[in-house]
Parts: structure tokens; C-alpha cells; sequence
């Protein structure tokens, strides 16, 4: 296609109303019709992170996305990728790269250079694109942010793009939310409105054709399609997505605890762990929820100091000593295998600053730097484990103090050499590791299992293809939304 490709665009009548999954499942349905998608969204708020192929930095959904369009991740899919932090700040990343730390008002004020980087971002793509699928943040309609609007119309406007505002029943009112949001919003972004999706629908959708034309009648907007809640799906829908896991309970399971930290950041780095075959889940919210877990696992934080004492006071280091003095195995990934060590320092303050005593479990000592390092790489788990691919998210260097081995040797896709990553501890129940990504491999989760295992039976059910499971989600989204939309209807929205 010459010129600007056609774009729609999937806002919300708030937070969590199903639009990364929704998205990702257009992608899919537009993609299987032989078309170049390209997913957009300009501001995302979210702990969970992608590194792209050139090492750039950018939110995991839109990463999701792409592998949902079936097109390699870019930095300019997510311009704008805020990660909060604590006391109410958020590091900025911007094009892949940490621009810096700041507040709210802060960020505000960086708006005015903060558009032409998302304007120049969306442009690069859309020249590579058949068509243009961007979601929205939070709500439109917002009175006191509009003015700063980044992420809603001002986009829309940007790429010339028909919206369609998703509502979540499931929730509850989303009747009003979607009257509400039609009357808050200016006239001339009211007409840019082509339709409303209704999401997550539990039952017979006859029961609403009365409410439907209702909400017609008093919007003049028609309701373009309703999806059913979708079981078992598996895919994480936003960054507060529920870190349960769970499933019925097997006396002969492997059971993986991991302490649910307050910037608990990364957590899609464990999606792929229950479809190992007896492998339970349990998100840890005080230390009574590690009870009979062979594996705990400490993940990555986005203020690893803050978290580290909230960890303390909530008594989980003791429980984490005495797990590691049973002989339990312990994982630490990105700001857990900080932890795992003697100390953290934070003299520059690039999180919360300071320093903090470790659960010392590992001889290393970290301290954090300005620098981010963020790279894909390839790694070999030693000493004769499965090789990977991996990515790396980290603004620490830690440094070896002691006893034990490397954890894993990598090779990064870059200029960069071969080098070791992380640390084993000389009885070899406790490792940490900056690499992310892990258990997309099976054979990681295969090994991973044994080694908590120890002794234990693996049952005979072959692991889940975690990338296939994605894959097949991707299509039964796909086969919803034709169904409850209609390819051909959604092409005559794009103009196509």
C-alpha cells in the first residue's frame, strides 16, 4: 500500500479493559488474511519488558503483539515505556533507551519533547505497514488529561485513525462507562468513534439485544461486536494481571513458590512454568504461602532495595534461610539474584538509594549504576545444561566474593564477547542469574525441575510447546473476534 497505511485504534473505557489481548488477537485475524500489521501503542506503564534483537528496551505486550502479527518486536512499536518505581517516580524510556527518572509533575513538563520522538516512531512504522493497530491507555475521556494526552486521541488524530472504545462487562457497568465516556469527550473526537467492542461476555448474548440498542439510541454509535470471556487463554493481559497459576492440587507436584514482591517486575518470565508437566504455582504474599515448596523463586524488582526490606519485614528472609538450610533449591532472577547476595548499594540513587544488607546466600556484593544493560542474548546453563535464548534488564553490577561456579556462559548477539552470567553456590542449591526469559525453553523448565526435584518421579505428561500454546491462543482470539466482528465488516472499517 502507497502512502499513510489505515489504522484503528482500540481505547478504553478505562484500565484493564481487555485491549492489549484484543489487539493482539487483531493482529492475528489481519495477519492470516496476508496482511502487514504493525501494533502501536505510544505510552505504556509497565514492569514487564521486552529487549529487542538491537537491544532496545520496550513493554512486553507490544512485544506480544508483534509475535501475534507474526513480525519481529521494534522499539518504535512502544516509544514511550514508563516503569515505576517507588515514591511515585517511574523511570522513562524512550526509543529503547533510559532517558532518566522523574515524577509525575516532572514528567508532565517532558511531554512537549516526548510527542515529536512518538510522531517520528509511529511514521517509521507505518511506512513498512499494510495497516496500523494501536491501543490506548487508561481512558479517553479524562477531563484533566486530555491537554497531555500521549497516548488516546492525540494519537488517533496522528495517524488518522478509526476507534473503537472496548468495555469490559465482566467488571460490571460497562453500560454507563460507555455512555460516560461518549459524553466526556469533544465532539470532534466523539465522531472519530466508529463503534464500541464489548469484552468478556459471560452467557447468552441474546439476554443483551435490549441494552445493546440502548446504548445505541443514547450514543448514535454502533456496537460493532461482543467477545466472550475466552477460559483459559493464557495470555497476560495487562501489567496487574492476576499471578496465581494455579490449578488442582497433586500431592505428587512440584511445587514452585515465588514471593510476590511490591515492584515485582518481569513476572511473564514464569507464564511458562505450569505447563511443565506437576508443576504447581504459588504466588507468595507472606511466608505461611511457601509451605511445601521444594523451589523458591525471588524474581526481579523495579526498586530492589525497597523491596528487599519489605521482604525483611515481612519475614520472608528467615523463611528463605531456613528453605535454604532444609536443602531447598532457590532462584534468583535479575533483582532476586541481587538479593540472594551479601549487599546492594545504591550510592547514585538510580532507584530508591542507599544501601541494604543481602539475604546471603551467594558471595557477591552489587551496586547499582546509571548504565542499563539490555541485550539479547544466547547462553549455555553449566556446566552441561541446555543452551537458550535470553535477555538481560539490569542496572547493577554484581561482583564475586566467594566459593561456587558460574551459573551460566553466554554469548550476546552484539559485539560484545563471551562472558559468564551470574553465580551457583558451592552445594549447588541456590543460583542467581540476570538472564530473562529462561523458561520459554523447555529444556530450561525440564532442567530447572530436576534440579528442584532432586529425587521425585517427573510425571509422564509431556511439557506444553509454550510458544505453540501463545500461537494457538493467538488463533482462538483471532476465531473470536471474526466471529463476534466479522472480517469482512473489519475491513470495510480499515478501508480495505
Amino acid at each position: 500500500m502507497s502512502g499513510r497505511p489505515p489504522a484503528l485504534m482500540l481505547q478504553g473505557t478505562g484500565s484493564h479493559a481487555g485491549k492489549t489481548v484484543l489487539v493482539a488477537g487483531l493482529c492475528r485475524l489481519l495477519a492470516r488474511h496476508g496482511l502487514r500489521v504493525l501494533p502501536f501503542k505510544s505510552q505504556n506503564m509497565s514492569l514487564n519488558a521486552w529487549v529487542t534483537g538491537d537491544g532496545k528496551e520496550m513493554g512486553w505486550a507490544q512485544a506480544m503483539q508483534a509475535e501475534a502479527a507474526g513480525v519481529p518486536p521494534r522499539a518504535e512499536m512502544n516509544p514511550v515505556l514508563l516503569k515505576p518505581s517507588g515514591d511515585l517516580r517511574s523511570q522513562v524510556v524512550v526509543l529503547g533507551r533510559v532517558r532518566g527518572t522523574c515524577g509525575a509533575g516532572e514528567y508532565y513538563r517532558l511531554g512537549p519533547t516526548l510527542w515529536p520522538r512518538i510522531a517520528e516512531a509511529y511514521g517509521r512504522l507505518a511506512r513498512g505497514a499494510d495497516v496500523m493497530l494501536i491501543e490506548g491507555a487508561g481512558s479517553p475521556a479524562e477531563p484533566n488529561l486530555m491537554r497531555r494526552d500521549l497516548a488516546n486521541m492525540r494519537v488517533a488524530r496522528l495517524a488518522r485513525a478509526k476507534v473503537l472504545i472496548v468495555g469490559d462487562i465482566d467488571r460490571g457497568g460497562v453500560f454507563a462507562s460507555l455512555v460516560g465516556t461518549m459524553m466526556l469527550l469533544p465532539a470532534a473526537d466523539r465522531r472519530r468513534v466508529a463503534g464500541f467492542v464489548i469484552n468478556k461476555f459471560r452467557g447468552d448474548r441474546s439476554l443483551l439485544t435490549g441494552a445493546l440498542h440502548d446504548l445505541e439510541r443514547r450514543t448514535a454509535t454502533p456496537v460493532l461486536g461482543v467477545v466472550p470471556y475466552l477460559h483459559g487463554l493464557g495470555l497476560p493481559e495487562e501489567d496487574s494481571v492476576a499471578l496465581d497459576g494455579a490449578r488442582a492440587r497433586d500431592p505428587a507436584d512440584l511445587v514452585i513458590g515465588i514471593v510476590r514482591l511490591p515492584r515485582i517486575a518481569n513476572f511473564t518470565d514464569f507464564a511458562p512454568l505450569p505447563s511443565e508437566p506437576g508443576v504447581r504455582i504459588v504466588y507468595a504474599e507472606r511466608p505461611g504461602d511457601l509451605a511445601g515448596a521444594q523451589l523458591l523463586i525471588l524474581p526481579g524488582s523495579k526498586d530492589t532495595i525497597a523491596d528487599l526490606r519489605v521482604l525483611k519485614a515481612r519475614g520472608f528472609d528467615r523463611a528463605v534461610r531456613a528453605h535454604a538450610q532444609r536443602g531447598g533449591t532457590i532462584l534468583g532472577v535479575c533483582g532476586g539474584y541481587q538479593m540472594l547476595g551479601r549487599s546492594i548499594a545504591d550510592p547514585r540513587g538510580v532507584e530508591s538509594g542507599g544501601s541494604e544488607a543481602g539475604l546471603g546466600l551467594l558471595p557477591v556484593r552489587t551496586v547499582l549504576r546509571r548504565r542499563k544493560t539490555t541485550r539479547r542474548v544466547r547462553a549455555r546453563w553449566l556446566p552441561d545444561g541446555p543452551e537458550l535464548e535470553a535477555y538481560e534488564i539490569h542496572m547493577g553490577e554484581t561482583l564475586i566474593e566467594g566459593a561456587g561456579r558460574p551459573a551460566f556462559e553466554v554469548s550476546a548477539r552484539s559485539p560484545v564477547p563471551a562472558s559468564l552470567d551470574g553465580w551457583t553456590s558451592p552445594d549447588g542449591r541456590v543460583l542467581g542469574t540476570y538472564l530473562h526469559g529462561l523458561f520459554e525453553s523447555a529444556a530450561a523448565r525440564a532442567r530447572v525441575c530436576r534440579w528442584a526435584r532432586g529425587s521425585v518421579a517427573v510425571p509422564a505428561r509431556p511439557a506444553e510447546d509454550h510458544r505453540a500454546a501463545r500461537r494457538a491462543a493467538y488463533d482462538r482470539l483471532a476465531d473470536a473476534l471474526e466471529a463476534a466482528i466479522g472480517l469482512p465488516r473489519l475491513l470495510r472499517l480499515l478501508g480495505i
